[in-house]
């Protein structure tokens, strides 16, 4: 019995990594999540855009919080990108996602750099150098959007 149990163990332990494999059931459920993740970014994004803008205040506390959090979220979306399906699914990415796949990929890379670098002067008391990290950042996420998401 106890050959048996540690058996079983071992083997659940190593199919693991099978079903670990993709956290989505489906493409559409990938779409969900990705979109999903986009709304998180959009509402740090915008809410340090308004400070950054002087539409509110500018709370050094709070913009360290968004860039926190957006040096975390931009990581998430992109597996959603390459679950099989993915690319016929219901959506508003464009189909020259799958088709410059290479292209996409360096530009969410860069993407995620932005957001490390915004969350680094964050850290400061330079509003210039958040201001110029925050437009860096603006200005890769507008041009991945204008290449690969739909109207």
């Amino acid at each position: 019995m106890k050959k048996l149990f540690i058996t079983s163990t071992i083997l659940a332990s190593l199919s693991l990594p099978l079903f670990a494999g993709s956290a989505f059931t489906d493409s559409e459920d990938a779409i969900e999540y990705r979109k999903a993740s986009f709304q998180l970014i959009r509402h740090n994004m915008m809410d340090l855009g308004d400070m950054i803008r002087g539409n509110v205040p500018y709370d050094a506390a709070r913009v360290q919080k968004r860039a926190n959090a957006l040096a975390a979220v931009t990581t998430l979306p992109w597996e959603a990108f390459t679950v099989p399906g993915a690319d016929k699914a219901s959506g508003d990415a464009k189909a020259d996602i799958w088709a410059n796949l290479q292209d996409f990929n360096s530009r969410a890379d860069k993407f995620q750099q932005d957001a490390l670098q915004l969350q680094t002067a964050a850290k400061g008391t330079d509003q210039a150098a958040v201001k110029a990290a925050f437009a860096a950042f603006a200005k890769n996420c507008k041009a991945c959007h204008d290449k690969y998401k739909a109207d």
